[in-house]
């Protein structure tokens, strides 16, 4: 599962939040360069789970329409 963090002085999203396998949390921000950034867009493409930064779940075309537009 897969959670937007929102934030900032534009309060946009800018990252993700991560709940792990082993009950632990990881946290990126979109950045090309990082290793999960693009295991996320990948998993997203798969249909994991994201939800918005309020909890609510996306269907899998908005994700995916949403990871569209990152860089």
């Amino acid at each position: 599962m897969y959670k937007l963090i929102k934030g900032g002085i534009e309060n946009k999203n800018y990252g993700i939040f991560r709940s792990n396998e082993d009950g632990t949390i990881s946290s990126f921000i979109f950045d090309p360069a990082n290793t999960d950034y693009a295991e996320f867009k990948k998993a997203v493409a798969e249909g994991a789970e994201l939800q918005d930064a309020d909890g609510n779940v996306m269907s899998a075309e908005a994700a995916q329409a949403f990871v569209g537009t990152l860089p």
